[in-house]
């Protein structure tokens, strides 16, 4: 079984953003989706959403394999307050992996 590896780099501009989306003051849940342009071979910005909980990133999730960047106000137990990062990949229900496989450098 012979499979290729595409290797893909992410756009400037997006490294850019997720540096200053690691580091945002705002305390709202945000997310920034992103996708692979295939022709290019980059790790692109689709789209930002602000004030989204996770059920409604859930909804808005399109119909195709996608990476997310998402922060959300967490409440600890002992009263402190904290915004984790959570990188998630999403694919459609049903989704089967083609012949080629893409792998990213690492986004940070």
């Amino acid at each position: 079984m012979s499979e290729s590896l595409v290797v893909c780099d992410v756009a400037e501009d997006l490294v850019e953003k997720l540096r200053k989306f690691r580091f945002r003051k705002e305390t709202h849940n945000a997310a920034i989706i992103m996708k692979i342009d295939k022709d290019k071979r980059l790790v692109v910005l689709d789209e930002e959403l602000e004030g989204i909980s996770p059920d409604e990133l859930k909804d808005e999730l399109p119909e195709r394999k996608t990476f997310i960047v998402y922060s959300y106000k967490y409440q600890h137990d002992d009263g402190r307050v904290s915004y984790p990062l959570c990188f998630i990949f999403s694919s459609p229900v049903g989704y089967t992996i083609g012949s080629s496989k893409y792998m990213t450098k690492p986004l940070l």
